[in-house]
């Protein structure tokens, strides 16, 4: 029995479990190496207001425009105004950001870039591995602390509520676990648990996402009976490198920020005639500006400029994507880069509360997993991190709180184990390969950048059709966690596809070519899923 089950151990898990009084029992599931998620790779950095020329009221208007109208600004300005002191917790964490004024503690020295959406400077980076530093720094903060347990290659199959054990008052008791290096189920039982698996982008053929982001935690979360809201605002990211070998490799809003420029092959800059920003517009904008262009055209990429900048600049602020690109054949100083868009961060999820409390007793949610109100139908650049750092702990006040209010008897629950007798193992892998690719191609090819109501319809007949071939595989054949992905990955497609085909407008990441312009009448309408309801639309 733990006190809290964290699933997840990226930014948001890793905070909530530093945050939690120290003499709770804490478990962290990492279902990879603890440092193979999507925080570890994240180049830009964490947005803030730390500039005396800036302020909360230019951060809050610059989220609620590139949110699109679907913002809560409660949410928004809650969220922007703890922006300082979640730096400030990082710093005194030890994250090593990259300093303006090595002689300047804390925040004030700290140097400030700015990236799309943003009308000022306020995002803090560590160069532009700023995931990788936070990342390091709070899992060697939680190694060091003996009320956590982590648990690497862990990947949970399914929450366990009092529903599915037929017992009134539904509230979640835990999980059942794979172990992926000796395929072992085990039942993880806790007074409280967290979903903080991060996204979805996986979910696409294109993505800037470590494997891992196959939204594991929205899946189970859904199947748990909790609320989904906004799940067809997939946010593209408009710059990763195109070459053939080179898998997840994003070039950081950050290098337009400092001045990059996209061009077509025949050096033409295009940016301007699609929206005053120019490079800096926010990420919607710029994604389908290059995928209109590489349609109109009919090539493979469009070119990121920054040649006009020093070799030194470039290697002072993009020391990783300079040597990244090195590796492909590419120098930032002399040679524009070809990019393309990929799948990137998941704007919708579970619905959760300004505590990250979820529609089910003792489940929490935080970070990308879920629908907080921050982002609304785009996400402007860097603010999911700070996200993760005020929700971890926000829920973990909360969760603080009702622990104390709390008798261990409440907690008590008869959890049968993990039942396998009637499964084999698979002689059919095959389905799984080719379903996993299958669901992936079709959401590309129809729920992507550009959407029509036929796209969607196909892959709506589609999904259905491949959930049922996964949900008879699922009930045959002994669990694998590719398997447990795979049921994941199709769930969430599903709940994209829906979410899409509600939507009778483009608005933000949902563009559609049967609904072009923005219905004013759908501002502030989120698209809200209840799988009570599953069938409703």
């Amino acid at each position: 029995m733990y006190d809290v089950l964290i699933i997840g151990s990226g930014a948001a898990g890793l905070t909530l479990a530093l945050s939690l009084p120290k003499h709770m029992k804490i478990a962290i599931l990492s279902k990879d190496a603890l440092t193979e998620g999507s925080t570890f790779y994240a180049q830009g950095g964490i947005s803030a207001v730390l500039d005396k020329a800036d302020s909360f009221e230019s951060h809050i208007e610059d989220t609620l425009d590139s949110g699109a109208g679907l913002c809560i600004e409660e949410v928004v300005r809650n969220v922007v105004e703890k922006g300082p002191e979640a730096i400030d917790w990082l710093i005194k964490a030890g994250v090593p950001f990259t300093r303006e004024d090595n002689d300047v503690e804390g925040i004030a020295g700290l140097h400030l870039t700015r990236e799309g959406g943003h009308s000022n400077r306020r995002v803090a980076h560590a160069a532009d591995a700023s995931g990788r530093a936070i990342e390091t720094t709070l899992v060697s903060k939680v190694k060091d602390q003996k009320n956590i347990v982590l648990f690497e290659y862990h990947i949970a199959i399914d929450l366990i509520t009092t529903r599915k054990l037929q017992q009134r008052n539904n509230r979640c008791v835990g999980a059942y676990v794979l172990n992926t290096e000796n395929e072992k189920i085990t039942t993880f039982q806790s007074k409280f648990t967290v979903l903080a698996t991060g996204g979805a982008s996986k979910v696409y053929l294109y993505t800037s996402n470590p494997d891992g982001a196959s939204g594991d935690g929205i899946a189970m979360g859904w199947r748990a009976g909790c609320r989904v809201a906004n799940m067809e605002f997939m946010q593209f990211h408009p710059t990763c490198l195109y070459h053939p070998h080179a898998k997840s490799n994003l070039i950081t809003e950050a290098v337009r920020g400092e001045g990059g420029r996209l061009m077509l092959p025949d050096g033409t800059y295009f940016m301007e005639k699609f929206d005053p920003r120019g490079d800096l517009a926010p990420r919607d904008i710029v994604a389908r500006s290059i995928d209109h262009e590489m349609k109109r055209l009919g090539i493979d990429s469009v070119f990121l400029d920054i040649t006009h900048k020093s070799e030194a600049f470039i290697m002072e602020h993009f020391p990783n994507v300079y040597a990244m690109c090195r590796k492909f054949g590419y120098d930032m100083s002399k040679d524009p880069i070809p990019v393309v868009p990929a799948a990137h961060y998941t704007c919708g999820g579970i619905m959760v509360d300004h505590s990250g409390h979820t529609d089910i007793d003792r489940l929490y949610a935080i970070g990308e997993t879920t629908f907080t109100g921050l982002h609304g139908a785009n996400r402007m650049a860097s603010n999911s991190l700070l996200e993760c750092v005020v929700y971890g702990q926000a829920a973990s006040k909360a969760i603080a709180e009702q622990f104390d209010l709390t008798k261990d008897s409440d907690h008590e629950v008869d959890i049968p184990d993990w039942d396998a007798s009637r499964v084999t193992d698979s002689d059919e892998r095959v389905v799984i390969n080719h379903n996993w690719d299958e669901v992936r191609r079709f959401m590309w090819d129809y729920v992507g950048i550009v959407r029509t109501s036929k796209r969607l319809q196909r892959a709506r007949n589609r999904i259905e059709m491949l959930l049922t071939e996964i949900d008879e595989y699922y009930s045959n054949f002994r669990v694998t966690g590719d398997l447990i992905e795979l049921r994941n990955l199709a769930e969430v497609a599903r709940l994209i596809i829906r979410s899409a085909q509600k939507r009778k407008e483009s608005r933000g990441l949902h563009y559609t070519l049967d609904y072009p312009d923005t219905d004013e009448r759908l501002a502030k309408v989120n698209s809200i899923l209840d799988p009570i309801r599953r069938g409703s639309d």
